[in-house]
């Protein structure tokens, strides 16, 4: 890594040099720069807005879930099955599929010999449970902090290997002519005003930014999160399957998933005007009954994420209430103190699923907070460590984006579109409508391994120098002149900021109408034209804010114009998005009409949309999904391919 400076147009920025910069300190990235280095790599360097922020480092479930092949037990599984599982999720191609299986034993091996203490019997198999749209036992996991635990193993071994690592800078632009990619303009957020810009010099970029969480103010994304996939798009990298993401009711403070058993103990649900007062059981204004209520509720616990198929008598009819509850201005709390409904109810009324459930738990009894303590006491354990006593106090609630199931478009490299510009982790797109869970952190690494693979074996040379100074000329100009142009004294960028993340929520989430996300993108179009006369801040210190509202704003362009899209082409509600349709039908008579929908029959499942951006506009198309490969398993002649190139290419 060499370090010099560059100037251009009365702007100066530091200048690094190396052959790949890995952008990000989650698991995936990490993963990337500890496999470049096993590869032989060491002209690579490691660049973080924050190191000790992320997805991966702060957040997690009551048993966070990683997915990998089958490891125990005697039920039968192979590649092509697993492969096939995660196919058939719709929208999926069969080639990311096929590599995400393969290699998902030793990406997962690969954590337990760094010491992620992934359990198993006294016999050594890795044994494991059923997850979401699983059919086998493929799931398993360290508890609510599995993936901390592994960015925490990565992170040490990279840097035991020396990797350097740049904290603090702020990606603000990919450097790209929209073919290639030249390397990166940072924003320095802890140098003076003179070191403010950062250059880096690379051949490769390997993407490891997560999902675009900052879009939306209802998140349960870590407030530490923001996603950077806007400056991806905005260098000539394509979205893909943007309309597809995952949302799930979770507590507000602190962001945390309430899956698994915080839902199965039963706790009682109520709302509050915002000033504490008028307590409520809504809930019960809707059900028949305390059991049916408490059998919905139980079922949530694992059918967290919300799905337009469990709407009509399902599970997911439970996060529709919560959410009109939030949008009548009220506040909406788990309570684990006192038993829901004044303890009014039986558990031998349940439903059988949640009755059997817990009767084989030996929780029929006592209050919520005591059948957690029972059933997983590290769940209470959590957020006591996060200053939260579920024994003493509620727990408020929202449903909230948890995981983008698109994003930027790979090859089976997990290359982009943009030569040398690999995406990995959840800023990539490799899931489609529906996963088993657990797969997002499968995928983080299978994704970084093949990229460091590709990178080691094809992608060692230099940036052509002129191309770079071309690209690094006009980036550094363009954002160095928009930081002259805001910083005025007074300041609007972060109340901009919250506008824009709650009209986002409000029209782009769960509940879409055609309407509202077509208002709200004309908006975002007209503030990104306008976004230097427009955006105002107070001082140098507010210009991470302004670079970060700029991204977020092609973000939402471009992501609401692919849901405007997907509904001009036909497209109906699937996975956890509900599309109001007013030639649908509305499950329940009193639920809103916003809540007319007509259910996807499944026949777009084998069609996935891309998109590319352009000067301020998208434009889109729709193709078939690659097929899982049909490759020569004969052992002599994959070999000798082996023995010649190493299959990389």
């Amino acid at each position: 890594m060499e370090e010099q400076r560059f100037s251009a147009n009365g702007f100066s920025a530091r200048l690094y040099s190396c052959n790949t910069a890995v952008v990000g300190t989650g698991a995936a990235g990490y993963n990337a720069a500890d496999r470049l280095w096993q590869l032989g790599q060491r002209d690579i360097l490691m660049v973080t807005e924050n190191r000790l922020a992320g997805t991966s480092r702060n957040t997690g479930s009551d048993k966070q879930t990683y997915y990998k092949l089958t490891l125990s037990g005697g039920d039968g599984d192979s590649v092509r099955e697993m492969a096939q599982t995660l196919f058939s999720g719709q929208c999926v191609d069969g080639d990311i599929a096929l590599c995400e299986a393969a290699l998902s034993t030793q990406c997962f091996l690969k954590l337990v010999e760094l010491g992620v203490p992934f359990p198993r019997n006294r016999y050594g198999e890795y044994i494991g449970y059923k997850t979401d749209h699983d059919p086998r036992r493929r799931a398993t996991s360290v508890g609510p902090y599995t993936s901390k635990q592994m960015t925490e193993r990565l992170e040490q071994a990279v840097l035991d290997k020396g990797v350097p690592v740049l904290d603090h800078l702020q990606v603000i632009r990919v450097l790209s002519d929209g073919q290639r990619t030249y390397g990166l303009l940072c924003l320095n957020t802890a140098a003076a005003p003179k070191d403010r810009f950062v250059l880096i010099r690379c051949n490769n970029v390997v993407y490891a930014t997560g999902g675009p969480a900052g879009m939306y103010a209802d998140s349960v994304y870590p407030g530490g999160h923001y996603g950077a996939t806007g400056l991806a798009l905005e260098a000539g990298a394509r979205g893909k399957n943007l309309t597809e993401w995952q949302y799930g009711l979770a507590s507000v403070r602190p962001r945390w998933n309430v899956s698994g058993t915080y839902m199965q103990v039963l706790p009682r649900v109520y709302s509050t005007a915002p000033d504490g007062t008028d307590e409520r059981e809504f809930l019960m204004d809707f059900f028949s009954s305390a059991a049916e209520m408490l059998s919905k509720l139980f079922l949530k616990g694992y059918q967290w994420p919300f799905d337009v198929r469990k709407v009509d008598g399902g599970s997911s009819i439970i996060d529709i209430l919560v959410y009109l509850e939030r949008c009548k201005g009220r506040r909406v709390y788990l309570d684990y103190r006192q038993n829901p409904v004044s303890g009014a109810f039986s558990y031998e009324e349940l439903d059988p699923e949640a009755r059997e459930y817990l009767q084989r738990a030996g929780a029929c009894f006592g209050t919520p907070i005591q059948r957690l303590e029972h059933m997983n006491a590290p769940a209470v354990e959590f957020y006591r460590d996060k200053g939260v006593d579920l024994a003493v106090q509620p727990l408020e609630i929202s449903l909230c984006a948890q995981h983008n199931n698109g994003g930027l478009a790979i090859d089976c490299w997990w290359q982009t579109h943009v030569e040398g510009l690999f995406a990995v982790g959840e800023v990539s797109a490799s899931h489609g409508v529906y996963r088993p869970g657990g797969t997002a952190l499968n995928a983080g690494q299978v994704g970084s391994t093949r990229a460091a693979q590709f990178i080691a074996a094809r992608r060692t040379g230099q940036v052509p120098a002129e191309k770079f100074e071309a690209a690094a000329a006009a980036a550094l100009t363009e954002m160095g002149t928009l930081a002259r142009q805001v910083v005025t004294g007074s300041s609007n960028v972060r109340a901009l900021w919250a506008d824009a993340a709650q009209n986002m929520s409000r029209c782009g989430a769960a509940i879409r109408s055609s309407a509202e996300i077509r208002a709200y993108l004309d908006r975002t179009r007209q503030l990104l034209e306008e976004f230097p006369r427009r955006v105002t801040a107070a001082d140098e210190s507010e210009l991470c804010w302004v670079y970060r509202l700029r991204d977020m704003l092609i973000s939402q362009r471009v992501y609401l114009a692919a849901m405007v899209d997907y509904m001009e082409q036909g497209g109906k509600s699937r996975g956890s998005a509900l599309y109001t349709d007013a030639n649908g039908t509305k499950p329940y008579a009193q639920l809103p009409d916003a809540f007319t929908f007509a259910l996807d029959d499944g026949t777009r499942g084998s069609r996935v949309q891309e998109v590319l951006y352009r000067d301020g506009a998208c434009r889109f198309e729709w193709r078939d999904v690659r097929p899982i490969p049909e490759d020569d398993d004969f052992f002599e002649n994959v070999w000798r391919s082996y023995r010649q190139t190493g299959n990389i290419g």
